[in-house]
């Protein structure tokens, strides 16, 4: 009997445990913010990746490069195509490579050795309608690119070799879209993948969700409530911090300082959302990222109304920096924040 009592008790502290876990007060995680530059160049940057002690970026005039996080040198390069300089949008990496893309027509991309040394074109595709926004990869083989719709769908294409080749998906394997529905290549968040799953967002006069757990073999697609029904509005970024847990922002990029309608938060994958932090916090914003190992509860955007964060899922926020030229951020851990936008990239540390 004291044996059953025993278990009884140990049952009861476990279940007190989780519930008093499960109640535990969100707080912010750090007090104050310092800020250093990286880089300071006459260039516009919305592509962004952190690569250990490096911060590669691609941004416009055809300029791409890196910089130290640690005090090495920095490296910078430039791409023209036909006496064109491109405009860069969308960056993503590989172990070996990294691979940047560019917007408008002809859409190149390329792959970089992380040396730097070697850059080779390995996709091209042309049109009117061709703009690719964001690119990411699973894993060291398998990646994607999304962009406006050229044929009735979202363009999507996709790489199983390491960015060696590339082929664009049919119409026949994705979701339609509807009347004045693209993509915004605001900060390469349009596009998030994460495991097998693979999440993209529209904006625009329709601004939905478009989701796949296979690796984007199959989709399926979700209405949200963020404002949209003119061609600026809709959603600019989203993040998500695990399988379950997102956050989308944007707004309408022609009311900038508009606070409402503008920031959208779901629970279960996609499915569903709510809008959050109603007429508080920040306008139109370009990014949106979650802190690391914060349960899903921290987030940090960047856009015309500066850099805010929130500590509680996007309830309340608070302005950390006023630059309002940063077009997007990545987190290097907890306490560090890389950012990039108009002529510079900045780092900020929380403590």
């Amino acid at each position: 009997m004291k044996k059953y009592i025993l278990v009884a008790v140990l049952l009861t502290f476990i279940i007190s445990c989780k519930k008093e876990e499960e109640k535990k007060e969100m707080k912010p995680s750090f007090e104050t913010v310092s800020i250093d530059t990286l880089l300071q160049d006459k260039i516009s940057i919305r592509a962004l990746t952190i690569d250990g002690d490096k911060a590669w970026y691609a941004g416009s005039n055809g300029k791409y490069g890196w910089v130290s996080l640690s005090g090495g040198k920095n490296f910078n390069g430039v791409i023209s195509t036909d006496t064109i300089l491109p405009e860069f949008r969308a960056i993503a990496q590989t172990k070996s490579d990294v691979f940047i893309l560019n917007v408008g027509s002809p859409a190149v991309l390329y792959k970089i050795t992380k040396d730097g040394k070697t850059v080779r074109k390995v996709y091209e595709e042309s049109g009117e309608k061709v703009f690719y926004d964001s690119m990411q990869f699973y894993n060291d083989n398998e990646g994607m690119a999304m962009g406006d719709p050229t044929d009735g769908c979202l363009s999507v294409i996709k790489t199983t070799d390491d960015g060696e080749t590339w082929t664009k998906l049919s119409c026949d394997n994705l979701p339609k879209v509807e009347d004045g529905e693209a993509a915004f290549a605001a900060s390469n968040t349009n596009l998030v993948v994460k495991g097998n799953n693979a999440w993209m967002v529209s904006g625009g006069k329709k601004s939905r969700l478009f989701s796949s757990s296979d690796k984007g073999k199959s989709w399926k697609v979700y209405n949200t409530p963020i404002v949209q029904g003119s061609e600026m509005t809709g959603i600019f970024s989203v993040d998500f911090y695990d399988e379950t847990i997102g956050f989308a922002v944007g707004g309408n990029y022609e009311q900038r300082d508009k606070n409402s309608g503008n920031k959208i938060l779901t629970t279960d994958g996609g499915k569903n959302w709510e809008l959050i932090g109603e007429n508080s916090g920040f306008g139109y914003a370009s990014c949106v990222q979650f802190m690391p190992n914060s349960d899903g509860n921290e987030l940090v955007t960047c856009g015309s109304s500066g850099v805010f964060y929130s500590y509680n899922r996007g309830q309340s926020w608070k302005k950390i920096h006023d630059d309002a030229s940063l077009h997007t951020l990545r987190f290097v851990d907890n306490k560090t924040i890389i950012a990039a936008g108009q002529d510079r990239i900045i780092r900020l540390r929380l403590k």
